[in-house]
């Protein structure tokens, strides 16, 4: 089942080839899958990667291979060469990223068919994988033009409210859009200035700061707007649509793209930007990269694990000393932003380059 605001990827196409036949690769690819769902992998990975496999089969069958033993690395190299010539319709090819999932895929599959026995080697276990490009994010706010932005909500109208609430929650925490969406009215902690994320990316939890300017809009929309909108029985998410339903990604992701527009500057983008804005502008104000990586909910740096669990009031005083949208600024959070485990090295373009990949995967 779906997490709450999670978008569905879409259902490929049948495959190509002879499901009747028990050691095809179409019933093979089936159970691929199910072992996958019993390995509790969300519906969405499941989707995601049947999504990825099926150009593979497809391509398999218009060659007559029918069958896993009949694929050979030679053959998975010329599907690579597929991959890099294919052209879409308006004649673009595939991005390294798209070509380098899909591989990915392949090598997935077939290392599940080596370990069930299915096949007697795994052709795809040396595939070597394209290099994908480490791009910084092509547009990041500036903390006016973060506010200039937040500022085209119209606060007087119901709606508007409602979005001044989702703009100041993206800008202070750098939540992915999905994880906007799937937020409940018990995650935010307004007291402690915290927010749950349930089950974000990797199916995992975690506790974050959100400042004390987002909160008050936050407690401004739940008093004012969000009673009108219920519909019984109440779906307990914290944000809800005209209709009194939960937001979705891209009912959330052209709202906030019409505020980028409408506040004129030469810049574009939605949910994604104001992730990349928090994760800058909190950069430039001294935050320790591995601060900004639990935010964000990413794996730690591998030359950083030893400090990936970091104590929620540390994270809290970081936020609130080094992110610029704020009420006021206390001496407190200045003084753990300048403590010795903020001064040890960071790539920060990992971390940027990262952000621009999740950017890129969301747009494909």
């Amino acid at each position: 089942m779906r997490g709450r605001g999670q978008r569905r990827p879409r259902r490929p196409r049948p495959l190509a080839g002879d499901a009747a036949d028990p050691e095809g690769l179409a019933a093979m690819l089936r159970g691929f899958l199910d072992h996958r769902r019993v390995r509790h992998y969300s519906e969405h990975t499941v989707l995601t990667q049947e999504f990825q496999l099926v150009p593979f089969l497809d391509w398999c069958a218009e060659r007559g291979i029918t069958r896993p033993g009949e694929v050979t690395r030679p053959v998975l190299e010329r599907y690579q060469r597929h991959l890099f010539h294919w052209r879409k319709a308006n004649g673009r090819p595939l991005s390294f990223a798209t070509q380098k999932a899909r591989l990915m895929a392949v090598r997935s599959f077939f290392r599940w068919l080596a370990r069930q026995h299915h096949i007697a080697y795994n052709p795809a276990s040396e595939l070597e994988l394209p290099r994908t490009e480490h791009r910084l994010p092509q547009h990041v706010l500036t903390a006016p033009e973060a506010e200039q932005v937040i500022r085209q909500a119209d606060v007087g109208d119901a709606l508007g409210l409602r979005d001044r609430a989702i703009l100041e929650t993206l800008y202070s925490t750098g939540m992915r859009r999905m994880e906007v969406c799937g937020l409940a009215l018990y995650d935010l902690d307004a007291e402690r200035g915290t927010v749950v994320v349930r089950q974000g990316k990797g199916r995992k939890d975690r506790v974050i700061p959100i400042g004390a300017r987002a909160v008050a809009w936050i407690e401004r929309y739940l008093a004012e707007v969000r009673p009108s909108l219920v519909v019984e029985p109440d779906s307990g998410a914290l944000y809800l649509s005209a209709d009194g339903e939960p937001l979705t990604p891209d009912h959330l992701t052209g709202r906030v793209s019409r505020y980028v527009t409408a506040a004129g500057l030469s810049k574009r983008g939605s949910c994604h930007l104001f992730r990349h804005t928090m994760a800058t502008l909190m950069l430039e104000g001294g935050a320790d990269v591995r601060f900004i990586q639990q935010m964000l909910g990413h794996r730690s740096l591998e030359t950083t694990e030893i400090y990936t669990h970091v104590s929620i009031r540390t994270l809290k005083a970081i936020h609130t000393a080094t992110h610029p949208a704020h009420l006021e600024r206390h001496p407190a959070g200045a003084a753990a932003a300048a403590s010795p485990v903020a001064e040890l090295s960071a790539d920060r373009e990992d971390l940027l380059a990262e952000l621009a990949t999740e950017a890129a995967d969301e747009e494909g």
